[in-house]
């Protein structure tokens, strides 16, 4: 009888990793992290920020789901803003730069305190299993450590080789060493490897910028959080500036006449890098009609000099880097603290995975992060979560959690790579999600907070604080609705000053609020009615966009509801599409490698067409399925 050692191993210490093993640990599984160097633990080897287009709202929904990056990233921001504020509330979106030591040096000290979480420095060289399972890895001194399931979360480490221009060597990101072994096992487990690469751009020496030849990008003021318990805000006082440059006519003119010097064009990288953040080269020959491309400037570190260049990664060796870094606006006189280099590592092909990240072919191995072909520290941590409370679920005895479309980014993510696959790292996009109004920034809890709890890593306190916010905000709304605004000298001035003429007329609070340019606050200050409701920034936030935006995500809802029904047939696991003769070729092909779960995955797969679609009902119903 094998004696397990541990629930859950998880291989890697990265965003996924820490994500996944806080989720088991949480929920009781007895987890063990192993990671190749402790310290390294949430290491930010790219540009230290968390957010952004998208991203930033999966954080907010690994923190409505009882996650950890939100509180992490919230502890001491450089600098936080939301971005699209000038555009509709499906974007809107926070980023914040974080602070390359303090970020990773707080997540481990946080990781230390967590019962049933024990991390060890090591490496692991292969899986225990058999031909149905993996129960357990096996170290590089030889130590085999039992359990009963795996999550891999190895990030970009996997036989990984640091290019720059000829100049390629084994190495993992920021100086650490590859990881050695894993890839073999896994391909003679059966498993599809592939390719991929990313790069990071060069560090430069703050003191030998010209800051005056930039144009200065401060943060926001404001109660901005990605975690809904942050109650403790970054002033913009306390906030580090960043700068926005642009590439000069010299630079385009010294990357396009040597294209031969880098390794993306001379034939030395082999896998395919993110298309939506390509090295620099990649753009001027993209976009070779665009006469510039903006660059920024953020800073690292509270306290030390390095300035990541954003939108500056390169293969050119590091010789030619110095020649191309000193043609940017104000840093003609640039020390370059760090090279940039691209990296190249092993991933398993995301159709190999199942929507709760299980690996088909093996029970109890899970992937998370860039091993599922993902780019991105915030993609990353969102699968870590998924993988980890899936594997807990699944050794509890549980129905697997699986998001739909409908209802999250990290549920989007999740369909578009075990549905669709990738060949590139695989980056979010709000251009990804056909139901963005219902994805927002401000409604992350509304729509998971409910899910975190009965899972069980949201606390009945925090979750009792929940309801009770949004009891309160259906109160306000209906107390808009009924009650006329009574401050008559107050609101004319403020329709008046925001173009709005029919001041004589009386109003009801809703009815305002629903106007462009008007808001709650304001209103509110001229009804007194409204002074039992307080509110903070993020309640008011929710309240004004369901109202004002009740009509098109209504729409959203209804189209929704309709593709939900699709979703509730489910396809039977052992269904032979080589036996349908009336699908098309390519769809019994596609379906019998993917093996969808449902019919609504089963038309989202590529090369599927209505016409199966509607072939594969008839089967069903024929066969007394349906």
């Amino acid at each position: 009888m094998l004696t397990y050692d541990y629930d859950i191993i998880v291989v890697g210490g990265g965003h996924a990793g820490v994500e996944a093993a806080s989720a088991a640990a949480h929920l009781g599984m007895r987890t063990l992290l192993c990671t190749l160097n402790h310290h390294m633990i949430a290491n930010t080897p790219c540009n230290p920020h968390i957010g952004g287009s998208a991203k930033g709202i999966v954080v907010r929904e690994i923190d409505a789901l009882g996650g950890m990056m939100g509180k992490f990233a919230d502890h001491h921001p450089l600098q936080i803003k939301m971005l699209n504020t000038g555009k509709g509330p499906g974007v809107q979106c926070l980023r914040a730069q974080v602070d390359k030591k303090g970020y990773p040096a707080y997540v481990q000290s946080v990781l230390d305190t967590i019962p049933n979480l024990t991390i060890l420095e090591g490496e692991v060289v292969s899986l225990l299993h058999d031909d149905h399972q993996v129960y357990g890895v096996t170290m590089r001194d030889g130590e085999e450590i039992h359990a009963h399931a795996v999550i891999l979360t190895t990030g970009t480490y996997m036989e990984s080789t640091i290019i720059s221009g000829n100049d390629v060597h084994p190495g993992g990101p920021d100086g650490e060493k590859a990881s050695h072994g894993l890839s073999p096992c896994l391909a003679e487990m059966g498993l599809d490897l592939f390719r991929l690469k990313t790069g990071t751009p060069p560090r430069i020496d703050k003191d030998s910028i010209d800051f005056s030849k930039a144009e200065v990008q401060p943060g926001m003021d404001g109660e901005l959080a990605f975690s809904y318990e942050t109650t403790k805000f970054t002033p913009l006082k306390d906030q580090l500036p960043c700068w926005l440059i642009y590439t000069t006519p010299e630079t385009k003119k010294l990357i396009l006449d040597n294209l031969s010097l880098s390794a993306l064009f001379n034939g030395t990288i082999k896998g395919i890098g993110p298309r939506y953040c390509p090295a620099i080269e990649s753009k001027m020959v993209r976009f070779r009609d665009k006469e510039r491309h903006q660059l920024f400037l953020e800073p690292e570190f509270e306290h030390g000099n390095s300035i990541y260049l954003q939108g500056f990664s390169t293969g050119f060796p590091r010789d030619f880097q110095e020649k191309m870094v000193h043609s940017l606006p104000g840093l003609e006189q640039a020390k370059i603290l760090k090279y940039s280099y691209e990296i190249e590592y092993d991933a398993i092909r995301p159709l190999q995975f199942d929507n709760t990240l299980k690996v088909k072919k093996y029970d109890g191995l899970y992937g998370a992060g860039q091993i599922c072909g993902t780019s991105g520290y915030e993609e990353a941590a969102g699968l870590g979560l998924m993988a980890g409370i899936n594997a807990s679920r699944w050794i509890q005895g549980k129905e697997p959690f699986v998001l739909r479309r409908d209802e999250s980014y990290i549920g989007v993510m999740i369909d578009d790579l075990v549905t669709k696959g990738t060949e590139e790292p695989y980056r979010l996009l709000s251009s990804r999600a056909e139901y963005r109004l219902l994805l927002r920034h401000d409604n992350a809890d509304y729509r998971l907070t409910p899910s975190g709890h009965e899972i069980g890593l949201i606390s009945d306190e925090r979750y009792e604080r929940f309801l009770a916010k949004y009891a309160k905000i259906d109160e306000a709304i209906a107390t808009l609705a009924k009650t006329n605004v009574s401050d008559k000298a107050k609101i004319s001035a403020y329709l008046l000053e925001n173009g709005y003429t029919d001041t004589s007329i009386g109003h009801k609070g809703l009815e305002l609020l629903k106007r462009p340019k008007l808001h709650y606050r304001e209103i509110a200050s001229c009804m007194p009615e409204m002074s039992a409701y307080s509110f903070d920034d993020a309640s008011v936030l929710a309240l004004e966009t369901k109202v004002k935006y009740e009509g098109y995500i209504a729409l959203e809802k209804k189209d929704a509801a309709q593709a939900a029904k699709m979703e509730r047939i489910r396809l039977p696991k052992d269904l032979d599409y080589f036996s349908i003769d009336e699908l098309a070729m390519e769809a019994r092909e596609k379906l019998s490698k993917v093996a969808p779960a449902t019919l609504g995955q089963a038309s989202r797969i590529s090369g599927v067409n209505p016409s199966d679609i509607s072939i594969l009902i008839i089967t069903l119903k024929k066969r007394g399925i349906l």
